[in-house]
């Protein structure tokens, strides 16, 4: 999802409590806090020499453990006003990827895609989840799709890696 889609999405249900899905059917606690937001631009060199060029937004997403238990979710129109205030500070780039960098006791940090959402008793739910790393040269290597390639074809002396 583009940042400029995250913002519609948002714009169009400022009056609902705000929830996140980091995996399947679990939520993160009423206790998060938006509490960073990066405005990436990342250059890269894969390796079979590909060059490539993107920007992504990142809003980092922490819960507070000094409200455990805490049941009413921050509302749309809150993390809009955030997430405004920031663009005032540095603007966004409407077209970057959105993620949202998370992690609890029992789920590491990672940055996560939207893979989509929903509204659900009135709230809005929005779902995350990992994107495995993939080999952006397989052509270029002779890398098999991931079905049939061995765990050798893109690793140290193997030709690509």
């Amino acid at each position: 999802m583009k940042t400029s889609e995250l913002f519609d999405l948002l714009k169009q249900h400022q009056e609902k409590p705000l929830l996140f899905e980091y995996a399947p059917n679990l939520l993160i606690g009423a206790n998060y806090h938006i509490t960073e937001v990066k405005h990436l631009k990342i250059d890269s060199v894969d390796c079979g020499a590909g060059t490539d060029a993107w920007s992504e937004t990142i809003i980092q997403l922490w819960e507070s453990p000094e409200e455990i238990g805490k049941t009413e979710f921050m509302q749309v129109s809150k993390a809009l006003s955030i997430l405004d205030k920031v663009g005032h500070m540095k603007a966004y780039d409407l077209e970057a990827e959105v993620k949202f960098e998370y992690s609890n006791a029992n789920f590491h940090t990672a940055h996560l895609f939207v893979t989509g959402f929903s509204i659900k008793n009135g709230n809005l739910l929005i779902q995350l989840d990992v994107n495995p790393t993939d080999c952006k040269a397989k052509e270029t290597c002779g890398v098999a799709e991931p079905s049939m390639a061995s765990s050798s074809e893109c690793a140290p002396g193997g030709g690509c890696c």
